[in-house]
C-alpha cells in the first residue's frame, strides 16, 4: 500500500502536491542513478487524443517562469504555463499487483482518454 498523505510543505508556488510515497520514489530513483542535481518536472504539453498530455520527468535546469516547491528534499518545478492546468493536482506512487508508477490526480481535468495519459 502507499502512504497516500501530503507532505506538509506548502504548495502555494505551484499548487502541486507530492504525496509521502511519491517523495520517497523519488528519492530512491534519484539514490540509484547517483544524483542529487536533478528535480522532477510535472508540465502539460499539447497532445494525446483528448488535447493535453502530462510530462513527469526529471531535469536538471531551472528555465525562465519555473516555480518550485521542496518536499522533504525533493524538488518538484512547474513550468509557468502549466500551472493554471494543474493547480491543486496532486502527484502519488503506486505499487500494487493492479497498478504501477505515478498518477497524477487533477481537479482540473474536466475529462481523459481510455489510456489515461492524456486530458481536457
Amino acid at each position: 500500500m502507499s502512504d497516500t498523505t501530503l507532505t506538509e510543505t506548502s504548495t502555494r508556488a505551484h499548487g502541486v502536491g507530492l504525496t509521502d510515497a511519491a517523495a520517497q520514489k523519488v528519492k530512491s530513483l534519484l539514490e540509484q542513478e547517483g544524483r542529487d542535481d536533478l528535480r522532477l518536472r510535472v508540465a502539460v504539453q499539447p497532445g494525446g487524443c483528448s488535447g493535453l498530455i502530462y510530462q513527469l520527468y526529471f531535469d536538471e535546469r531551472y528555465l525562465d517562469g519555473d516555480e518550485t516547491v521542496d518536499f522533504d528534499g525533493v524538488e518538484v518545478i512547474v513550468d509557468n504555463m502549466s500551472i493554471p492546468y494543474l493547480d491543486g493536482a496532486s502527484i502519488d506512487f503506486k505499487d500494487t499487483i493492479s497498478e504501477q508508477g505515478f498518477t497524477i490526480d487533477n481537479p482540473n481535468a474536466q475529462g481523459s482518454c481510455a489510456c489515461g495519459d492524456s486530458f481536457h
